[in-house]
C-alpha cells in the first residue's frame, strides 16, 4: 500500500475534532493524529510493519497521561516497561476510542469477499480512561465502499469508506470534516 493523506473527522457523540496523517510506503505505515475532545486533547502515533501489523502505539493526552504499547506483529503485546500483556494475545490490530482511523487497520490488512464476515481480536484502547483491553469485532464487506461493523453487546453500524479504506461516515459517531 502506498498512501500519503491528511484526513479530518468530526466526532458526533461526543463532539470532537480530529486531524490525522497517514504515510504508507510499502516498508511500513506511520500514522499521526490529534483529537480534541470536550475533556482533553489526545495525540497518537502508530507504526505498522510491511504486512500491516501494528508494531508500536503511543497515546499522549494533554493532561500528561501516556500509554505506550508494543506488538511483535504476531499477536504478542507488551507495555512501556516491557511487561507482557497476555490478555491481548492474538490481537493484531488496535482500535482507539475516539478515532475512526483505527477501523481502517483490518480493512487495509485483509483480503475481502463481499458478504463474508471476518472476526478480529482487537487491542481496544479507551482514550478517556487510558486503558487497554481485548475486544472482538466483526467486519463484513457489503460492497466496494461499505462494511458492516459488529462489536460487543450488539453494537452495529455500516461504515462508508473511501478508495483508500478510510472512514467517510460512521453513523452516529463520526463523519469526514
Amino acid at each position: 500500500m502506498s498512501l500519503d493523506r491528511t484526513i479530518r473527522w468530526r466526532g458526533l457523540d461526543p463532539e470532537t475534532l480530529e486531524q490525522c496523517n497517514v504515510v504508507a510506503n510499502g516498508r511500513d505505515t506511520r500514522v499521526r493524529g490529534a483529537i480534541i475532545t470536550p475533556d482533553y486533547g489526545l495525540f497518537y502515533r502508530l507504526k505498522l510493519d510491511e504486512n500491516g501489523h501494528l508494531r508500536t502505539a503511543r497515546l499522549e493526552r494533554t493532561d500528561g497521561r501516556i500509554l505506550e504499547l508494543f506488538s511483535d506483529g504476531a499477536g504478542n503485546w507488551s507495555d512501556d516497561r516491557a511487561e507482557p500483556l497476555p490478555d491481548l494475545r492474538g490481537c493484531i490490530d488496535i482500535d482507539i476510542w475516539p478515532t475512526p482511523l483505527t477501523n481502517s487497520l483490518p480493512l487495509w490488512r485483509c483480503d475481502w469477499v463481499v458478504g463474508q464476515p471476518q472476526r478480529f481480536g482487537m487491542a481496544w484502547v479507551d482514550g478517556d480512561a487510558m486503558t487497554v483491553r481485548r475486544d472482538v469485532q466483526i467486519y463484513t464487506q457489503l460492497d466496494g465502499r461499505h462494511f458492516r461493523y459488529q462489536g460487543a453487546e450488539g453494537f452495529e453500524r455500516v461504515l462508508e469508506v473511501d478508495d483508500d479504506g478510510l472512514v467517510v461516515s460512521y453513523p452516529g459517531l463520526f463523519e469526514r470534516a
